[in-house]
């Protein structure tokens, strides 16, 4: 009987040994705080994922908000000499943004994993703050080109945000996490371009409360940027309290030697206890050996990562065509084919599109994702994509409440699904690596997917201005052809969620 006792004592006394060393050697180290957090208390952190939500959307808010009003943008400058032409143009104003996050995306991505994802967060909200405001008081092209791409190299957000947002809170809730920061962004895809539709122009569209003579009336496209880097200023106060997640040692040249044995099981607090034991009371052998082998691989060289970024990438490639391509054609007069919507009318539509995505990401989408999987999610998004797209030239055939009706459901119905399959391929991504690649894993995928977005806009514009001129061709006439091409964007974005092309990780 005394054998099982002082056995039992025994370990007791190891357990409190190693909590000591624990605490004396990582109570001031932020990452191993949330880990502890996670380990003892699951539940889900509402006030963190507020915060990631706030975070995102503020960065999501100026990418899309100029297109309601971009049309009469290029306009006013005068620098289109055709109206057909102006959408050729927008297209380079509207991938000015993705261009430049393209350059540095990966930059961010390192710098959130040396320093901290904190510090990259707080001066990403910065720029924002400075850089939204400038545009809006852009006079001309090259002034609007110039504002864009620097918003677009200094607001590095998006990444740190996902690998953030899944560090915060248990494997369970990940689903949940991601489905938070693709909902921000959706959102703020989505309410962007509403703001921009009501608020441009506001001498001409509210003139009892703005004159022409007014800053508003002598920059009509400031107050949209106004508001929202005012809500960006206030995001940046509320969130400098913000926890950070990195792991930061004594005695370790980096953060990231020992926490990858958190990552090597779900029960990470218990392995980081019994490893530091044994490193302590046996010879201090390095706690590198215990790493993932998967750690230790490049990033490039992981193929669940880079498959999945890939088909990101050309998802994101159809959705910021589709973005562009949207308001240009419900702007652009009936004889072209459009709708002859106001900015009015536009932001409308997104506002109605916003309330439906936000009410479907949060209550629908982590239910669904459980049981079917965040690929067939994408799947799915992607084949009901397909039709609905090629009713669009139809629906412009339509005029009064059935008009109305149409639109604000397939807009709706369309973003529903372009954000569900973003959220999908959000989790392949970070499942795919180790939290001490997160930060680096989303830098790559950031600047590939700004890449190809870069691309969206500038093809979209112009195949959007090449399609007006062809009214009367006898295949696919008008914008028949723009939304042909969009189509084939999604087709090979779906045989890419297919194997062999698409490799899952072991932990997804």
């Amino acid at each position: 009987m005394a054998g099982p006792a002082s056995d039992h004592e025994s370990n007791r006394e190891e357990e409190e040994a190693a909590a000591a060393l624990l605490k004396k050697n990582y109570e001031n180290c932020p990452g191993c705080k949330i880990a502890l957090l996670n380990d003892t208390n699951p539940a889900i952190p509402f006030k963190l994922f507020f915060s990631v939500w706030i975070v995102v959307l503020a960065s999501a808010l100026p990418i899309s908000s100029l297109f309601p009003f971009l049309y009469f943008m290029i306009k006013d400058f005068n620098i289109a000499k055709r109206e057909e032409d102006i959408g050729f143009y927008a297209g380079f104003v509207g991938s000015a943004f993705m261009f430049g996050r393209a350059l540095t995306s990966v930059l961010w991505g390192v710098i959130a994993d040396r320093y901290g994802r904190k510090p990259v967060i707080m001066f990403g909200i910065g720029a924002v703050v400075i850089f939204n405001t400038l545009f809006g008081l852009s006079t001309n092209f090259w002034m609007a080109i110039s504002t864009r791409f620097l918003l677009g190299s200094l607001c590095g957000i998006l990444g740190p945000m996902r690998a953030y947002a899944s560090e915060v809170c248990c494997k369970e809730y990940q689903a949940l996490a991601m489905s938070i920061i693709s909902t921000s962004w959706g959102v703020g895809l989505v309410i962007g371009p509403a703001l921009g539709g009501f608020l441009a122009q506001p001498a001409e569209k509210y003139p009892n409360i703005f004159s022409k003579d007014s800053l508003f009336g002598r920059f009509p496209y400031f107050l949209p940027c106004l508001i929202i880097s005012v809500f960006t200023l206030g995001v940046f106060f509320s969130c400098s309290s913000l926890p950070e997640t990195i792991h930061i040692h004594d005695g370790f040249e980096e953060h990231d030697e020992s926490y990858d044995v958190l990552e090597a099981t779900d029960d990470s607090y218990e392995v980081l206890e019994g490893t530091l034991y044994e490193s302590n009371m046996e010879e201090k052998e390095p706690i590198i050996e215990t790493r993932c082998p998967s750690s230790q691989q490049s990033l490039l060289k992981n193929w669940p990562l880079m498959s999945s970024i890939l088909v990101y990438c050309v998802f994101q490639l159809h959705d910021m065509a589709y973005s562009e391509i949207f308001s240009l054609w419900a702007v652009s007069p009936r004889k072209n084919g459009g709708l002859s919507y106001s900015t009015a009318d536009v932001g409308e539509v997104l506002a109605v599109s916003g309330f439906g995505l936000l009410v479907f990401q949060l209550f629908l989408y982590p239910l669904t994702e459980r049981k079917v999987g965040p690929i067939m999610i994408s799947r799915i998004g992607a084949v009901l994509s397909i039709p609905l797209l090629s009713c669009y030239p139809l629906i412009a055939m339509l005029k009064g409440r059935s008009l109305t009706l149409l639109v604000n459901c397939a807009s709706m119905l369309k973003n529903v699904l372009c954000v569900s399959i973003t959220t999908g391929m959000f989790l392949l991504q970070n499942r795919a690596v180790t939290q001490q690649q997160r930060g680096a894993a989303n830098g790559i995928s950031m600047s590939a997917m700004s890449l190809f977005k870069a691309v969206g806009p500038a093809a979209g514009g112009s195949i959007f201005s090449w399609a007006q001129k062809r009214q009367n061709a006898s295949f696919l006439p008008g914008d028949q052809m723009v939304f042909f091409m969009l189509n084939i964007i999604e087709v090979i974005g779906l045989l890419m969620t297919f194997k062999p092309f698409l490799a899952l990780s072991d932990q997804t």
